[in-house]
């Protein structure tokens, strides 16, 4: 087995050269999975004690979107010993018909469920027990490399081979709207989307009080629905109704509360967790809202800038680093309580910030969110306290273990398995080549004088310039064989050819506004 890296220093500590968990190629080994008897043991008394009539499987396409099929329970149930089970041998499913796995004519994939993901259904009437499961190659009887939750068990696995340390913390912030209607269309001869909401801004006007409709008021001002209470809040209730059902999904919420915008803008934080297993959380998080809303006759989406001239969804992603239970980014006389790991940490985020929107701002509607004044973090800059750049440093606590990044740029769009572990090889390179972040800026970037801004890194301004920077900066991604070729390659060709061009070509509303007369 073969060591890759120099021994190299940060502060006081010294790190010794990668472990040796790599194989000969530099890569973590294959991670193979094993049911866990007593975790199976567990999900079926599970289904015993809920009385559960149906399995449904789960796992992510490589554009983050959960797919599934569902099961008798008797199938699952139905062996002799564990290693002729379900649990071990997977079930089968066609791979050509997922977004970005596999062509037609190599179809045959398998998934092996992971009996620590089970969780019961809080929204189908049926009882039903969903269990996320790894995707699996039956040919080489191996890890499927476009798998995004395979990508995150690599980056977890990578981590502990650097010496660096043995475990990221993950905290996603995923704001949403729910709305009351959603229609849209585009063809050869018209192209339109339309929104409402009971209480958005631009409903103030409806009703003409003789008859023709009822208007209650109490709508949110644009950029002006930060907290207020009800009935300016009308989505109280149903937040309320998300997080019991998160709950009882075995997810930790911290909070919940109306968002910036007006048009039904919220929030609902999750407490931190690891890596795969709060990426995990993030896709049950998209579920439950999702379905929730439908229940109450109404829409849920995560689209970041579905409302033009109010502020966008983003995700904003706080993470730390942690060694045999410490955590790593805290140093009592740091600037904003940071450790020199913690600054180059943020100096692997800055450096290639750009190279990580392809993954952590994947749309083209991710770019009409990323644009200043709507506290858009689009300045690759570090400050404690400030909203204003793209990485800042929360000073809620002073406690070592709150000490962390907030990267603010991401957005719910996201696969959060290759957003996440995206954001930590970016950070894992920045300790390793010591990258300094330079000085911290702790001013309002939206106020500042144009001259002075323009000397300051920025985002890319749209998904094909984030597309371009991905093609020219992923090395860092490849270290350990976290990501692959393979999957950027199909990544950077998925965005030009589906997305990039699938809107360049086609002619937007406004445009007729601006250029019909001309």
């Amino acid at each position: 087995m073969a060591t890759a890296a120099k021994t190299f220093q940060v502060g006081k500590r010294k790190f010794a050269p990668l472990r040796r968990e790599l194989s000969k190629n530099g890569h973590v080994p294959h991670i193979v999975k094993h049911a866990d008897p007593k975790a199976v043991e567990s999900v079926e008394k599970m289904i015993k004690a809920r009385g559960i009539k149906i399995v449904d499987f789960r796992f992510v396409d490589l554009l983050g979107l959960w797919q599934h099929f569902s099961i008798p329970v008797e199938e699952l149930l139905n062996y002799k010993t564990l290693e002729d089970s379900m649990w071990v041998d997977g079930i089968g499913f066609d791979g050509s018909s997922i977004r970005g796995f596999q062509a037609i004519d190599e179809s045959d994939m398998m998934l092996i469920p992971d009996p620590t993901s089970a969780f019961v259904d809080p929204i189908l009437q049926i009882p039903t027990i969903n269990i996320i499961c790894d995707v699996y190659d039956p040919i080489h009887g191996e890890p499927y490399s476009r798998d995004p939750r395979y990508v995150a068990r690599k980056a977890e696995a990578y981590l502990k081979t650097t010496g660096i340390a043995d475990q990221s913390y993950w905290g996603p912030e995923a704001e949403f709207f729910i709305f009351d209607h959603i229609s849209y269309d585009q063809n050869e001869s018209s192209g339109y989307y339309f929104i409402d909401s009971e209480e958005a801004d631009w409903n103030t006007g409806k009703g003409d009080g003789n008859g023709s409709g009822r208007n209650l008021g109490y709508k949110p001002r644009m950029k002006e629905g930060y907290f207020p209470c009800p009935p300016h809040d009308t989505l109280q209730d149903i937040r309320s109704e998300i997080i019991r059902d998160l709950i009882d999904s075995g997810i930790r919420v911290e909070v919940h509360h109306h968002e910036v915008a007006t048009g039904g803008q919220c929030e609902i934080d999750m407490r931190y967790n690891t890596m795969t297993r709060m990426a995990d959380q993030v896709l049950m998080y998209k579920y439950i809202i999702k379905n929730v809303a439908r229940k109450h006759g109404k829409v849920a989406t995560f689209m970041p800038k579905p409302i033009f001239n109010d502020n966008g969804s983003g995700m904003h992603c706080h993470q730390s680093l942690w060694m045999n239970g410490k955590p790593l980014f805290y140093e009592e006389k740091g600037y904003a309580h940071l450790s020199q790991m913690a600054k180059y940490y943020i100096g692997g985020l800055i450096k290639h910030g750009p190279a990580l929107m392809a993954f952590c701002a994947p749309t083209t509607n991710s770019y009409k969110r990323l644009v200043p004044g709507f506290e858009a973090p689009v300045n690759l800059v570090y400050s404690k306290r400030n909203r204003s750049a793209a990485i800042r440093i929360p000073m809620y606590s002073e406690a070592p273990a709150a000490r962390r990044v907030e990267f603010r740029s991401p957005d719910p769009t996201c696969n959060p398995y290759l957003a996440f572990a995206a954001m930590m090889m970016a950070g894992l390179d920045g300790i390793q080549n010591k990258i300094e972040p330079g000085e911290p800026l702790e001013q309002d970037l939206f106020t500042m004088d144009k001259k002075k801004l323009s000397k300051i890194k920025t985002m890319p301004g749209s998904l094909s310039e984030s597309i371009d920077a991905l093609e020219k900066d992923h090395e860092f991604l490849l270290k350990g064989g976290v990501f692959t070729q393979d999957l950027i390659d199909t990544w950077i060709t998925w965005k030009r050819e589906k997305e990039i061009d699938e809107l360049r070509l086609r002619p937007h509303p406004h445009e007729f506004y601006m250029y019909f007369d001309a």
